[in-house]
């Protein structure tokens, strides 16, 4: 059956219908709901349509496009898992990047590997250029269908009628709906003629219509593209020559009458192409850099070294206080570990090729670099945790914390290529940043939150009850747990401040898994 719909010969109405259908759900889902357990269902139901009507157009699978399915689900669960703030705003940018990615790896015809730049370029090519000249496919079908027998002249015709009802319909809709707001007389002139004129105000189910034929051309125009891509035509060299046979490509004497030279855009058949060589560091050079900059760097870490590990037993140097220590130099030693990563790839992927002895040299220089930006790290980790001693835990700095581990791993990795020479360096850094913003989603970071901030508290008596109290649904459970004890006298403001949970829209598409969490923990408050 699947077979029979792939060469049907009305395969591009029936995914046209289905376009209208998944925009159908898409308004359904969407208008007028905030976003929840909606979010994955429709990403399911859009992958369906996808790799239903291009089912012929996908490429054998392959681990990574499982894990990128894997990623792409777990993130659009978050909208009925977790409510926090900052990952709701990331998510909703990331997950439909990762999407256009993922089908342009599956499903388009230049079969790039994913771990390609060029596959961005990809992406942005059926997004844009690829799906908006199919917007207009549909049309083209219902002309050709409607005018196949009529003369070229009435062929015309009929194509500019329905180019004009096609503009018409929605800039009716919008003036209409402007003009009986800004005239009242007009609005009661249109409300005695008959009731079906009334309906092209521009209300909620004419919306809901014209969010349907947009979204459903959306789609098709997407689908279509990678259906019927349109190939570029290979890019040729050009240059002005003599054509074969002018006078100036003659030689000889006793010519009578020369042709005269003409001249014309040739072809670069003839001429030997350049060949292009990847760009390649000096090792010379690089090493020349990389001493330099670890002579620095191993001052600096014996000097860190006299009061790094002894700043938790209070020894801080001299006219300095706890938070000056834990303020001094912390963004400067995240730009600096930073920077010497950045140096460590650029070298990792692009030195050119050297003798034994400066490779040795330009490695051990590598592994000091290392070596130096791991203390680094450590150091800034270790002014940050006194920081936030200091002055509380919240969303940046536990995302400043989580990007140091990350930055840590992605160290450690660089360690492994500098003696392993076949790890696919690019490679793991693509799946270790979709792993670890998997797992920051998923961690709680308001629960976690919360959770240092209360213990700050146990040992400091010092507290942000306000931003603690603005933190998301997440955190809601723990904080009303432990309050009971330790704020008793907050819990009344807690119960207050979340009492807008109660009216939240309850409908299927909104369900939201922390939500629940809170509104069960608050009337279990509540009825002890």
């Amino acid at each position: 059956m699947y077979e029979k719909l792939i060469v049907a010969k009305h395969r591009t109405w029936i995914a046209l219908l289905g376009a209208l259908g998944l925009a159908t759900v898409h308004q359904y889902l969407f208008y007028g709901h905030s976003l929840g357990i909606s979010y994955p269902v429709f990403i399911l139901l859009f992958y369906l349509y996808m790799y239903t009507y291009a089912g012929d157009k996908l490429r054998a699978g392959s681990w990574f496009s499982r894990f990128a399915m894997t990623v792409i689900i777990l993130l659009s669960l978050t909208y009925g898992l977790f409510t926090n703030p900052i990952f709701m705003v990331l998510n909703a940018l990331f997950v439909p990047c990762l999407i256009f990615l993922h089908l342009a790896y599956m499903l388009s015809h230049r079969r790039l590997a994913w771990h390609r730049p060029k596959l961005l370029i990809d992406a942005l090519d059926h997004m844009i250029p690829q799906a908006v000249r199919h917007w207009v496919t549909p049309f083209r079908i219902l002309k050709n269908a409607a005018t196949g027998k009529m003369e070229q002249e009435k062929k015309k015709i009929v194509t500019k009628i329905l180019i004009g009802l096609v503009i018409a319909f929605p800039l009716l809709l919008i003036i209409i709906s402007l003009l009986t707001s800004a005239d009242r007389i007009f609005g009661n002139l249109l409300s005695t003629l008959p009731n079906w004129i009334n309906g092209l105000s521009f209300g909620e189910g004419s919306f809901r219509v014209l969010w349907i034929v947009i979204g459903g051309l959306i789609f098709f125009g997407y689908l279509w593209g990678f259906v019927q891509p349109y190939i570029y035509p290979p890019v040729v060299d050009y240059r002005q020559q003599p054509l074969p046979g002018s006078a100036s490509s003659v030689s000889g004497v006793g010519l009578s009458s020369p042709v005269p030279p003409v001249y014309g855009p040739q072809p670069l058949l003839a001429s030997p192409v350049a060949k292009r060589h990847p760009v390649r560091i000096d090792p010379i050079i690089m090493a020349t850099i990389l001493i330099l900059i670890n002579i620095v760097y191993v001052l600096f870490v014996v000097v860190q070294f006299s009061y790094l590990f002894g700043a938790g037993q209070g020894q801080i140097p001299d006219g300095h206080s706890y938070a000056e220590y834990a303020r001094s130099g912390f963004v400067e030693l995240v730009m600096v570990t930073s920077l010497n990563f950045v140096i460590m790839v650029c070298v990792l992927l692009y030195m050119a090729d050297s003798n034994l002895i400066l490779r040795r040299i330009n490695n051990s220089m590598l592994y000091i670099l290392l070596i130096c930006s791991g203390v680094m790290l450590y150091s800034a980790f270790a002014r940050l945790i006194l920081y936030e001693q200091a002055y509380g835990y919240t969303y940046t700095r536990f995302l400043v914390h989580a990007f140091m581990i990350f930055l840590g791993v992605l160290l450690l990795v660089a360690g492994l290529r500098i003696y392993w020479k076949k790890v696919p360096l690019v490679k793991c850094y693509i799946v270790l940043a979709l792993t670890a913003y998997v797992v920051v989603n998923y961690v709680g970071m308001d629960r976690i939150i919360a959770v240092q901030n209360l213990d700050r508290y146990e040992q400091t008596g010092q507290i942000d009850f306000d931003y603690l109290n603005n933190l998301s649904s997440d955190a809601i459970p723990v904080l009303l747990q432990r309050s009971a004890t330790l704020l008793p006298a907050s819990q009344h403001y807690f119960r207050q401040d979340k009492a807008y949970l109660f009216e939240k829209e309850q409908s299927w598409q909104s369900i939201n898994w922390a939500d629940y969490r809170a509104i069960r923990a608050l009337r279990s408050d509540g009825s002890s």
